[in-house]
Protein backbone atom coordinates (compact mmCIF):
# COMPACT_ATOMS: atom_id res chain seq x y z
CA UNK A 1 0.00 0.00 0.00
CA UNK A 2 1.34 3.09 -1.01
CA UNK A 3 1.80 6.39 1.36
CA UNK A 4 -1.07 8.09 -0.13
CA UNK A 5 -2.69 4.98 0.21
CA UNK A 6 -2.84 4.83 4.09
CA UNK A 7 -2.73 8.36 4.35
CA UNK A 8 -6.30 8.52 2.61
CA UNK A 9 -7.66 5.79 4.24
CA UNK A 10 -6.84 7.64 7.44
CA UNK A 11 -8.45 10.38 6.58
CA UNK A 12 -11.77 9.15 6.14
CA UNK A 13 -11.46 7.08 9.26
CA UNK A 14 -10.87 10.14 11.08
CA UNK A 15 -13.82 11.70 9.08
CA UNK A 16 -16.09 8.97 9.40
CA UNK A 17 -15.50 8.52 13.04
CA UNK A 18 -15.49 12.41 13.83
CA UNK A 19 -19.06 11.85 12.04
CA UNK A 20 -19.59 9.36 14.52
CA UNK A 21 -19.06 11.70 17.27
CA UNK A 22 -20.87 14.47 15.70
CA UNK A 23 -23.88 12.40 15.30
CA UNK A 24 -23.44 11.30 19.12
CA UNK A 25 -23.30 14.57 20.19
CA UNK A 26 -26.42 15.89 18.73
CA UNK A 27 -28.10 12.93 19.94
CA UNK A 28 -27.03 13.43 23.33
CA UNK A 29 -27.97 17.23 22.69
CA UNK A 30 -31.66 15.97 21.18
CA UNK A 31 -32.30 13.37 24.36
CA UNK A 32 -31.19 16.05 26.98
CA UNK A 33 -33.28 18.42 25.25
CA UNK A 34 -36.09 15.94 25.59
CA UNK A 35 -35.10 15.43 28.94
CA UNK A 36 -35.13 19.31 30.31
CA UNK A 37 -38.65 19.46 28.08
CA UNK A 38 -40.41 16.70 30.50
CA UNK A 39 -38.44 17.92 33.51
CA UNK A 40 -39.68 21.53 32.43
CA UNK A 41 -43.36 20.04 32.31
CA UNK A 42 -43.46 18.30 35.07
CA UNK A 43 -42.18 21.00 36.90
CA UNK A 44 -45.23 23.32 36.12
CA UNK A 45 -47.79 20.79 36.37
CA UNK A 46 -46.46 20.43 40.05
CA UNK A 47 -46.84 24.33 40.53
CA UNK A 48 -50.42 24.51 39.02
CA UNK A 49 -50.96 21.45 41.33
CA UNK A 50 -49.15 23.08 44.19
CA UNK A 51 -51.62 26.31 43.74
CA UNK A 52 -54.62 24.35 43.87
CA UNK A 53 -53.71 22.38 46.83
CA UNK A 54 -52.85 26.16 48.58
CA UNK A 55 -56.08 27.53 47.19
CA UNK A 56 -58.50 24.57 48.07
CA UNK A 57 -57.12 23.98 51.18
CA UNK A 58 -59.74 23.90 54.07
CA UNK A 59 -58.20 23.56 57.21
CA UNK A 60 -60.55 22.99 60.61
CA UNK A 61 -60.17 26.50 61.65
CA UNK A 62 -61.08 27.91 58.55
CA UNK A 63 -64.12 25.88 58.45
CA UNK A 64 -64.92 26.96 61.66
CA UNK A 65 -65.09 30.15 60.68
CA UNK A 66 -67.47 29.59 57.73
CA UNK A 67 -69.62 28.15 59.89
CA UNK A 68 -69.24 31.18 61.96
CA UNK A 69 -70.13 33.28 59.00
CA UNK A 70 -73.17 31.10 58.07
CA UNK A 71 -74.79 31.87 61.74
CA UNK A 72 -73.98 35.66 61.67
CA UNK A 73 -75.76 35.71 58.28
CA UNK A 74 -78.76 33.01 58.91
CA UNK A 75 -79.47 35.81 62.26
CA UNK A 76 -78.55 38.94 59.62
CA UNK A 77 -81.81 36.71 57.26
CA UNK A 78 -83.60 36.28 60.23
CA UNK A 79 -83.85 39.93 61.21
CA UNK A 80 -84.74 41.16 57.73
CA UNK A 81 -81.58 42.56 56.78
CA UNK A 82 -82.36 43.28 52.61
CA UNK A 83 -78.28 43.27 52.66
CA UNK A 84 -78.43 39.40 53.76
CA UNK A 85 -77.23 36.95 51.21
CA UNK A 86 -79.32 34.73 52.85
CA UNK A 87 -83.04 35.64 52.99
CA UNK A 88 -84.04 32.48 55.10
CA UNK A 89 -87.81 32.45 53.88
CA UNK A 90 -90.47 31.88 56.16
CA UNK A 91 -92.29 28.82 54.75
CA UNK A 92 -95.42 29.04 57.38
CA UNK A 93 -94.44 25.08 58.01
CA UNK A 94 -95.46 25.37 61.92
CA UNK A 95 -96.95 21.70 62.17
CA UNK A 96 -94.33 19.19 60.96
CA UNK A 97 -95.64 15.13 61.02
CA UNK A 98 -95.73 13.32 64.05
CA UNK A 99 -96.88 10.11 62.83
CA UNK A 100 -100.75 10.10 63.98
CA UNK A 101 -101.77 11.71 61.01
CA UNK A 102 -104.69 9.54 59.42
CA UNK A 103 -106.90 9.61 55.65
CA UNK A 104 -105.63 9.93 51.83
CA UNK A 105 -103.90 12.65 50.45
CA UNK A 106 -102.23 13.56 47.32
CA UNK A 107 -99.02 15.29 46.66
CA UNK A 108 -97.63 17.47 43.56
CA UNK A 109 -94.31 17.39 43.03
CA UNK A 110 -93.08 20.23 40.04
CA UNK A 111 -89.73 20.83 40.15
CA UNK A 112 -88.30 20.31 36.24
CA UNK A 113 -89.16 19.21 33.10
CA UNK A 114 -90.84 16.19 34.89
CA UNK A 115 -93.40 15.70 37.59
CA UNK A 116 -94.88 13.58 40.09
CA UNK A 117 -98.05 13.34 40.77
CA UNK A 118 -97.99 11.30 44.56
CA UNK A 119 -101.25 9.19 46.50
CA UNK A 120 -100.62 7.95 50.48
CA UNK A 121 -103.37 6.31 52.80
CA UNK A 122 -101.42 7.20 56.13
CA UNK A 123 -102.83 5.14 59.30
CA UNK A 124 -101.45 6.80 62.08
CA UNK A 125 -98.67 5.20 64.24
CA UNK A 126 -99.66 1.81 63.90
CA UNK A 127 -99.76 1.83 59.78
CA UNK A 128 -97.93 4.80 58.95
CA UNK A 129 -98.03 5.33 55.22
CA UNK A 130 -100.21 2.60 53.22
CA UNK A 131 -99.05 1.72 49.40
CA UNK A 132 -97.77 5.10 48.51
CA UNK A 133 -98.61 5.34 44.41
CA UNK A 134 -96.59 7.28 42.11
CA UNK A 135 -97.04 8.85 38.51
CA UNK A 136 -94.09 10.85 36.72
CA UNK A 137 -95.12 13.19 33.81
CA UNK A 138 -93.02 14.38 31.17
CA UNK A 139 -93.87 18.23 30.61
CA UNK A 140 -94.30 19.11 26.50
CA UNK A 141 -91.14 20.85 25.79
CA UNK A 142 -93.94 23.23 24.00
CA UNK A 143 -95.95 23.92 27.25
CA UNK A 144 -92.71 25.40 29.09
CA UNK A 145 -92.88 28.22 27.10
CA UNK A 146 -96.58 28.88 26.65
CA UNK A 147 -99.31 30.23 28.92
CA UNK A 148 -99.78 29.75 32.09
CA UNK A 149 -103.39 28.26 31.95
CA UNK A 150 -101.92 25.51 29.39
CA UNK A 151 -98.97 24.64 31.39
CA UNK A 152 -101.67 24.11 34.75
CA UNK A 153 -104.07 22.89 32.71
CA UNK A 154 -101.79 19.97 31.75
CA UNK A 155 -100.83 19.44 35.27
CA UNK A 156 -104.63 19.19 36.27
CA UNK A 157 -105.76 17.05 33.82
CA UNK A 158 -102.89 14.74 34.60
CA UNK A 159 -103.96 14.87 38.21
CA UNK A 160 -107.57 14.31 37.45
CA UNK A 161 -106.40 10.94 35.31
CA UNK A 162 -104.30 9.82 38.58
CA UNK A 163 -107.37 10.39 40.59
CA UNK A 164 -109.19 7.98 38.73
CA UNK A 165 -106.96 5.13 39.58
CA UNK A 166 -107.97 5.20 43.04
CA UNK A 167 -108.41 1.70 44.07
CA UNK A 168 -109.27 -0.73 47.37
CA UNK A 169 -106.25 0.59 49.16
CA UNK A 170 -107.58 4.47 49.45
CA UNK A 171 -110.40 6.01 51.35
CA UNK A 172 -111.84 9.43 51.29
CA UNK A 173 -114.38 9.98 54.41
CA UNK A 174 -117.98 11.14 53.24
CA UNK A 175 -118.61 14.83 52.73
CA UNK A 176 -114.46 15.49 52.10
CA UNK A 177 -112.96 17.13 50.26
CA UNK A 178 -109.14 15.59 48.65
CA UNK A 179 -106.50 17.52 50.00
CA UNK A 180 -103.10 18.07 48.38
CA UNK A 181 -99.42 19.25 49.32
CA UNK A 182 -97.84 20.79 46.26
CA UNK A 183 -94.22 21.32 45.91
CA UNK A 184 -93.35 24.04 43.89
CA UNK A 185 -89.21 24.13 43.11
CA UNK A 186 -89.15 27.42 41.94
CA UNK A 187 -88.28 30.79 43.62
CA UNK A 188 -91.60 31.93 44.89
CA UNK A 189 -92.29 34.72 47.73
CA UNK A 190 -94.51 32.68 50.34
CA UNK A 191 -97.38 34.46 51.86
CA UNK A 192 -99.21 31.62 54.00
CA UNK A 193 -98.77 27.77 54.35
CA UNK A 194 -101.01 28.13 51.31
CA UNK A 195 -100.03 30.31 48.95
CA UNK A 196 -97.43 32.21 47.35
CA UNK A 197 -95.78 34.09 44.37
CA UNK A 198 -93.91 33.17 41.54
CA UNK A 199 -90.50 35.28 41.53
CA UNK A 200 -89.39 33.77 38.48
CA UNK A 201 -89.06 31.10 36.19
CA UNK A 202 -85.95 29.07 36.03
CA UNK A 203 -84.87 25.55 34.67
CA UNK A 204 -85.42 26.13 30.98
CA UNK A 205 -89.33 27.39 32.26
CA UNK A 206 -90.56 30.93 30.02
CA UNK A 207 -94.18 31.11 30.59
CA UNK A 208 -95.93 34.47 29.82
CA UNK A 209 -98.60 35.64 32.71
CA UNK A 210 -97.17 33.37 36.12
CA UNK A 211 -94.86 35.66 37.51
CA UNK A 212 -96.06 37.59 40.70
CA UNK A 213 -98.95 35.69 40.36
CA UNK A 214 -100.12 33.10 43.50
CA UNK A 215 -99.34 29.73 42.20
CA UNK A 216 -102.06 28.03 44.44
CA UNK A 217 -104.44 30.24 42.77
CA UNK A 218 -103.36 28.64 39.58
CA UNK A 219 -103.21 25.16 40.05
CA UNK A 220 -107.02 26.23 41.75
CA UNK A 221 -108.46 27.32 39.14
CA UNK A 222 -106.99 24.47 36.69
CA UNK A 223 -108.54 21.87 38.79
CA UNK A 224 -112.14 23.67 39.00
CA UNK A 225 -111.56 23.98 34.79
CA UNK A 226 -110.92 20.25 35.25
CA UNK A 227 -113.83 19.12 37.69
CA UNK A 228 -111.51 18.11 40.19
CA UNK A 229 -112.75 18.38 43.22
CA UNK A 230 -108.79 19.05 45.49
CA UNK A 231 -107.60 21.54 47.53
CA UNK A 232 -104.30 22.89 48.27
CA UNK A 233 -103.19 23.17 51.96
CA UNK A 234 -99.64 23.35 51.58
CA UNK A 235 -97.47 24.64 49.20
CA UNK A 236 -93.78 23.78 50.10
CA UNK A 237 -90.06 23.52 48.25
CA UNK A 238 -88.42 20.25 48.15
CA UNK A 239 -86.14 21.07 51.06
CA UNK A 240 -88.94 21.63 53.22
CA UNK A 241 -90.51 18.53 52.09
CA UNK A 242 -87.58 16.58 52.95
CA UNK A 243 -87.65 17.73 56.36
CA UNK A 244 -91.26 16.72 56.72
CA UNK A 245 -90.43 13.16 55.36
CA UNK A 246 -87.80 12.90 57.70
CA UNK A 247 -89.58 14.02 61.13
CA UNK A 248 -92.69 11.80 60.18
CA UNK A 249 -90.13 8.93 59.94
CA UNK A 250 -87.43 10.43 63.13
CA UNK A 251 -88.52 12.93 65.51
CA UNK A 252 -85.27 13.90 66.34
CA UNK A 253 -85.08 15.49 62.59
CA UNK A 254 -84.12 19.34 63.44
CA UNK A 255 -82.79 20.07 59.74
CA UNK A 256 -82.75 18.44 55.79
CA UNK A 257 -79.93 19.53 53.53
CA UNK A 258 -80.21 18.75 49.62
CA UNK A 259 -76.70 17.63 47.93
CA UNK A 260 -77.67 17.22 43.92
CA UNK A 261 -77.50 18.92 41.07
CA UNK A 262 -78.05 22.21 43.61
CA UNK A 263 -78.16 22.31 47.29
CA UNK A 264 -80.17 23.99 49.91
CA UNK A 265 -81.18 23.31 53.68
CA UNK A 266 -83.83 24.16 55.94
CA UNK A 267 -84.38 23.79 59.74
CA UNK A 268 -86.67 23.79 62.74
CA UNK A 269 -86.64 27.31 63.93
CA UNK A 270 -87.94 28.41 67.66
CA UNK A 271 -90.52 30.96 66.16
CA UNK A 272 -89.56 33.84 68.53
CA UNK A 273 -85.90 33.55 67.27
CA UNK A 274 -87.27 35.00 64.38
CA UNK A 275 -87.25 39.13 64.57
CA UNK A 276 -88.93 39.87 61.11
CA UNK A 277 -91.87 37.35 62.11
CA UNK A 278 -94.89 39.97 62.89
CA UNK A 279 -97.94 37.29 63.08
CA UNK A 280 -99.14 35.64 66.23
CA UNK A 281 -96.34 33.44 67.32
CA UNK A 282 -97.67 29.47 66.39
CA UNK A 283 -99.11 27.24 68.84
CA UNK A 284 -95.99 24.80 68.35
CA UNK A 285 -93.62 27.64 69.05
CA UNK A 286 -91.36 26.65 66.09
CA UNK A 287 -91.43 27.79 62.24
CA UNK A 288 -89.81 25.87 59.43
CA UNK A 289 -87.29 28.18 57.74
CA UNK A 290 -86.50 27.53 54.14
CA UNK A 291 -82.42 28.88 54.19
CA UNK A 292 -81.65 29.17 50.56
CA UNK A 293 -78.63 28.51 51.78
CA UNK A 294 -77.13 28.46 48.47
CA UNK A 295 -76.86 31.78 47.88
CA UNK A 296 -74.60 32.03 51.26
CA UNK A 297 -71.39 33.82 50.66
CA UNK A 298 -68.54 34.89 52.56
CA UNK A 299 -65.04 36.16 52.46
CA UNK A 300 -63.97 32.97 54.31
CA UNK A 301 -64.63 31.02 51.57
CA UNK A 302 -61.71 29.66 50.08
CA UNK A 303 -62.21 30.74 46.70
CA UNK A 304 -59.62 30.30 44.16
CA UNK A 305 -59.43 31.47 40.72
CA UNK A 306 -61.36 28.45 38.83
CA UNK A 307 -64.25 29.90 41.25
CA UNK A 308 -64.20 33.40 40.03
CA UNK A 309 -63.95 32.34 36.59
CA UNK A 310 -66.97 29.98 36.32
CA UNK A 311 -69.01 32.52 38.74
CA UNK A 312 -68.35 35.08 36.34
CA UNK A 313 -69.05 33.45 33.20
CA UNK A 314 -72.51 32.09 34.94
CA UNK A 315 -75.85 33.09 33.86
CA UNK A 316 -76.47 34.57 37.78
CA UNK A 317 -72.87 36.22 38.08
CA UNK A 318 -72.48 36.98 42.08
CA UNK A 319 -74.99 34.69 43.03
CA UNK A 320 -75.30 31.05 44.47
CA UNK A 321 -71.55 31.34 45.39
CA UNK A 322 -71.97 28.62 48.22
CA UNK A 323 -73.85 26.43 46.08
CA UNK A 324 -71.00 26.66 43.02
CA UNK A 325 -68.58 25.43 45.13
CA UNK A 326 -70.68 22.35 47.02
CA UNK A 327 -73.32 21.09 44.41
CA UNK A 328 -73.28 18.29 41.65
CA UNK A 329 -73.98 21.10 38.86
CA UNK A 330 -70.59 22.45 39.12
CA UNK A 331 -68.00 20.17 40.95
CA UNK A 332 -67.43 18.49 37.79
CA UNK A 333 -67.00 22.10 35.86
CA UNK A 334 -64.16 23.06 38.63
CA UNK A 335 -62.28 19.79 37.56
CA UNK A 336 -62.19 20.25 34.14
CA UNK A 337 -61.21 23.98 34.49
CA UNK A 338 -58.40 22.53 36.44
CA UNK A 339 -57.01 20.07 33.67
CA UNK A 340 -57.61 22.96 31.30
CA UNK A 341 -54.98 24.64 32.87
CA UNK A 342 -53.01 21.55 33.42
CA UNK A 343 -53.30 21.13 29.53
CA UNK A 344 -52.47 24.15 28.44
CA UNK A 345 -49.31 24.90 31.07
CA UNK A 346 -47.96 21.40 31.14
CA UNK A 347 -49.25 19.66 28.22
CA UNK A 348 -50.94 16.89 30.65
CA UNK A 349 -52.98 15.18 27.40
CA UNK A 350 -49.81 15.84 24.95
CA UNK A 351 -48.72 18.47 22.80
CA UNK A 352 -52.20 19.76 21.23
CA UNK A 353 -55.01 20.69 24.04
CA UNK A 354 -58.02 18.13 23.64
CA UNK A 355 -60.77 20.07 22.25
CA UNK A 356 -63.57 19.06 24.02
CA UNK A 357 -61.55 20.21 27.23
CA UNK A 358 -62.41 23.29 26.11
CA UNK A 359 -66.22 22.59 26.20
CA UNK A 360 -67.98 23.99 29.76
CA UNK A 361 -69.87 21.25 31.44
CA UNK A 362 -68.49 18.71 29.39
CA UNK A 363 -67.55 16.76 32.53
CA UNK A 364 -70.07 16.58 34.51
CA UNK A 365 -69.88 15.35 38.52
CA UNK A 366 -71.29 11.86 37.96
CA UNK A 367 -68.30 11.26 35.75
CA UNK A 368 -65.99 13.04 38.44
CA UNK A 369 -67.41 10.34 41.00
CA UNK A 370 -66.61 7.33 38.42
CA UNK A 371 -62.95 8.31 37.85
CA UNK A 372 -62.52 9.06 41.09
CA UNK A 373 -63.70 5.99 42.50
CA UNK A 374 -61.43 3.96 39.83
CA UNK A 375 -59.74 1.47 42.27
CA UNK A 376 -57.45 -0.22 39.12
CA UNK A 377 -53.92 -0.36 39.74
CA UNK A 378 -53.52 1.29 36.64
CA UNK A 379 -56.60 3.51 36.68
CA UNK A 380 -57.98 2.14 33.29
CA UNK A 381 -61.37 3.28 34.02
CA UNK A 382 -60.33 6.87 34.66
CA UNK A 383 -58.68 6.49 31.30
CA UNK A 384 -61.89 5.20 29.34
CA UNK A 385 -63.65 8.05 31.13
CA UNK A 386 -60.95 10.96 29.71
CA UNK A 387 -61.04 9.03 26.47
CA UNK A 388 -64.82 8.78 26.06
CA UNK A 389 -65.46 12.29 27.07
CA UNK A 390 -62.44 14.32 26.44
CA UNK A 391 -61.42 12.46 22.89
CA UNK A 392 -57.83 11.57 24.22
CA UNK A 393 -57.41 8.47 23.10
CA UNK A 394 -54.27 7.68 24.82
CA UNK A 395 -53.30 8.76 28.75
CA UNK A 396 -50.06 8.46 30.49
CA UNK A 397 -50.37 6.78 33.75
CA UNK A 398 -48.90 10.39 35.52
CA UNK A 399 -51.88 12.02 33.60
CA UNK A 400 -54.24 9.40 34.92
CA UNK A 401 -53.09 9.86 38.49
CA UNK A 402 -52.90 13.83 38.11
CA UNK A 403 -56.67 13.66 36.90
CA UNK A 404 -57.56 11.67 40.12
CA UNK A 405 -55.95 13.55 42.45
CA UNK A 406 -57.82 16.73 41.02
CA UNK A 407 -61.02 14.69 41.56
CA UNK A 408 -59.80 14.63 44.89
CA UNK A 409 -59.38 17.90 45.74
CA UNK A 410 -62.46 19.22 44.67
CA UNK A 411 -64.35 16.70 46.22
CA UNK A 412 -62.64 16.96 49.00
CA UNK A 413 -63.17 20.70 49.35
CA UNK A 414 -66.59 20.02 48.63
CA UNK A 415 -67.64 17.64 51.13
CA UNK A 416 -65.90 19.94 53.73
CA UNK A 417 -67.59 23.01 53.07
CA UNK A 418 -70.96 21.25 52.70
CA UNK A 419 -70.03 20.30 56.56
CA UNK A 420 -69.42 23.61 57.83
CA UNK A 421 -72.52 24.70 56.80
CA UNK A 422 -74.43 21.87 58.54
CA UNK A 423 -72.26 22.55 61.47
CA UNK A 424 -72.98 26.35 60.94
CA UNK A 425 -76.96 25.37 61.48
CA UNK A 426 -75.69 23.51 64.54
CA UNK A 427 -74.41 25.80 66.39
CA UNK A 428 -77.20 28.49 65.41
CA UNK A 429 -79.59 25.66 67.26
CA UNK A 430 -77.13 25.32 70.24
CA UNK A 431 -76.70 21.23 69.26
CA UNK A 432 -73.07 22.06 68.37
CA UNK A 433 -71.92 20.88 71.90
CA UNK A 434 -72.74 18.77 74.91
CA UNK A 435 -74.56 20.45 77.61
CA UNK A 436 -72.87 22.26 80.30
CA UNK A 437 -75.31 21.99 83.04
CA UNK A 438 -75.47 18.13 82.76
CA UNK A 439 -78.42 17.61 81.13
CA UNK A 440 -79.03 14.75 78.80
CA UNK A 441 -77.58 15.01 75.45
CA UNK A 442 -80.52 15.66 73.10
CA UNK A 443 -79.99 13.15 70.03
CA UNK A 444 -79.76 15.17 66.75
CA UNK A 445 -81.05 14.07 63.28
CA UNK A 446 -79.67 16.02 59.62
CA UNK A 447 -81.91 14.26 57.10
CA UNK A 448 -79.51 15.01 53.93
CA UNK A 449 -81.12 13.98 50.42
CA UNK A 450 -79.80 14.44 46.58
CA UNK A 451 -77.99 12.27 44.43
CA UNK A 452 -74.52 13.91 45.20
CA UNK A 453 -74.82 12.85 48.92
CA UNK A 454 -76.44 9.61 47.84
CA UNK A 455 -74.23 8.35 44.79
CA UNK A 456 -70.55 10.04 45.56
CA UNK A 457 -69.30 7.66 48.43
CA UNK A 458 -66.10 9.47 48.63
CA UNK A 459 -67.74 12.51 48.97
CA UNK A 460 -70.35 11.59 51.33
CA UNK A 461 -67.85 9.71 53.45
CA UNK A 462 -65.49 13.08 53.63
CA UNK A 463 -68.51 15.48 54.44
CA UNK A 464 -69.31 13.25 57.58
CA UNK A 465 -65.78 12.77 59.05
CA UNK A 466 -65.51 16.28 58.77
CA UNK A 467 -68.56 17.29 60.44
CA UNK A 468 -67.80 14.43 63.39
CA UNK A 469 -64.29 16.38 63.58
CA UNK A 470 -65.67 20.04 63.79
CA UNK A 471 -68.38 18.61 66.54
CA UNK A 472 -65.25 16.58 68.84
CA UNK A 473 -66.18 13.29 69.77
CA UNK A 474 -68.30 13.56 72.45
CA UNK A 475 -70.81 15.92 70.61
CA UNK A 476 -70.88 13.61 67.80
CA UNK A 477 -71.98 11.20 68.93
CA UNK A 478 -75.04 12.37 69.77
CA UNK A 479 -75.59 13.76 66.00
CA UNK A 480 -77.01 11.52 62.92
CA UNK A 481 -76.68 11.99 59.47
CA UNK A 482 -79.41 10.06 57.78
CA UNK A 483 -80.40 9.55 54.01
CA UNK A 484 -84.12 10.45 53.31
CA UNK A 485 -84.14 9.19 49.48
CA UNK A 486 -86.89 11.18 47.85
CA UNK A 487 -88.44 12.66 50.67
CA UNK A 488 -89.49 15.58 49.11
CA UNK A 489 -92.67 14.02 47.50
CA UNK A 490 -94.06 12.27 50.67
CA UNK A 491 -92.92 15.29 52.53
CA UNK A 492 -95.65 17.37 50.87
CA UNK A 493 -98.49 14.87 51.62
CA UNK A 494 -97.72 14.81 55.03
CA UNK A 495 -97.61 18.46 55.10
CA UNK A 496 -100.74 18.43 53.53
CA UNK A 497 -101.59 16.12 56.61
CA UNK A 498 -100.66 18.09 59.63
CA UNK A 499 -102.63 21.47 57.81
CA UNK A 500 -105.50 19.62 56.71
CA UNK A 501 -108.41 21.73 56.89
CA UNK A 502 -109.99 19.10 58.80
CA UNK A 503 -107.34 18.87 61.38
CA UNK A 504 -109.40 20.59 64.50
CA UNK A 505 -112.64 18.02 63.88
CA UNK A 506 -110.21 14.78 64.16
Amino acid sequence: MGKGTVVGTAVVVCAAAAAAVGVAVVVSRRRRSKREAEEERRRRAAAVIEEVEQRFSTPTAVLRGIADAMVEEMERGLRADPHAPLKMLISYVDNLPTGDEHGLFYALDLGGTNFRVIRVQLGGREKRVVSPQYEEVAIPPHLMVGTSMELFDFIAAELESFVKTEGEDFHLPEGRQRELGFTFSFPVHQTSISSGTLIKWTKGFSINGTVGEDVVAELSRAMERQGLDMKVTALVNDTVGTLAGGRYVDNDVVAAVILGTGTNAAYVEHANAIPKWTGLLPRSGNMVINMEWGNFKSERLPRSDYDNALDFESLNPGEQIYEKMISGMYLGEIVRRILLKLAHDASLFGDVVPTKLEQRFILRTPDMSAMHHDTSHDLKHLGAKLKDILGVADTSLEARYITLHVCDLVAERGARLAAAGIYGILKKLGRDKVPSDGSQKQRTVIALDGGLYEHYKKFRTCLEATLADLLGEEAASSVVVKLANDGSGIGAALLAASHSQYASVE
